[in-house]
């Protein structure tokens, strides 16, 4: 069997980040190897993080891609180092949020994060570890040649339902979630990613579509690993 690359695009709030997390510790156990989880938009929170650090201005592209291209940022174990500090939990905060679109919508920057994914999945490859990757852009721009695509997507509504479900895990309180907020702010966020100049969110051509409203993550889990099984072992 040859271990590769697994990747998996769609919207915010469609489940990316839990399936691929779960996915390779499953895949690592049913195929006794070494399968790690790639989350890339951490990696542009990360690069947010770095700029709001710096004071940066948000109107000024060329020096967004400067702080970006100073910002040493290392995915390991499914987890997300920026010069050399542990910002797994500190880059999912709504100021990050908020910002992630100035260095999402800048091509250079993204031309940066495109250049550093490869390099990873590369160095991981090469140890015969597999990648399971998720994002915007995975299948279409990044990685056209994956092993295995997958397009996981849900209506707007229960993206928003699944983010209200996140704050209130937070400790947000219920005063402070604003259904119909979330909703829009969703709605807009799809429409920028979709008309996105470079790196836009759409589904591969090859890749297999997953709808998940109503869907547990387990029946999920176990379809995807299905699929994949039959491509890596055939």
């Amino acid at each position: 069997m040859s271990i590769g690359i697994i990747t998996i695009d769609g919207p915010a709030g469609a489940g990316k980040s839990t399936v691929a997390r779960q996915l390779a510790v499953l895949l690592s156990r049913e195929f006794n190897a070494a399968f790690e989880y790639v989350d890339t938009g951490s990696m542009y929170r990360a690069a947010t993080l770095h700029a709001i650090r710096n004071n940066a201005d948000w109107n000024n592209n060329e020096q967004i891609t400067s702080l970006t291209n100073s910002a040493k940022i290392i995915i390991q174990n499914g987890e997300t180092f920026l010069n050399e500090e542990n910002v797994t939990n500190i880059v999912r905060s709504p100021e990050i949020t908020q910002h992630t679109k100035f260095i999402a919508d800048n091509i250079n920057v993204r031309k940066i994060m495109v250049e550093l994914q490869r390099t990873i999945a590369e160095n991981l490859t090469r140890q015969n570890i597999g990648v399971v990757t998720e994002g915007r852009d995975q299948g279409t721009l990044v990685f056209p040649n994956a092993n295995c695509k997958f397009f996981l997507t849900a209506s707007p509504e229960e993206r928003a339902k699944r983010r209200c479900s996140e704050l209130r895990l937070r400790g947000i309180t219920e005063n402070n979630i604003n259904f119909d907020k979330i909703l829009n702010e969703i709605n807009q966020r799809d429409n920028q990613d979709k008309k996105r100049e470079f790196g836009s969110l759409k589904k591969a051509d090859d890749a297999i579509e997953i709808i998940t409203d109503n869907a547990e993550i387990n029946d999920i889990l176990e379809l995807l690993k299905q699929l994949i099984i039959t491509r890596l072992k055939g």
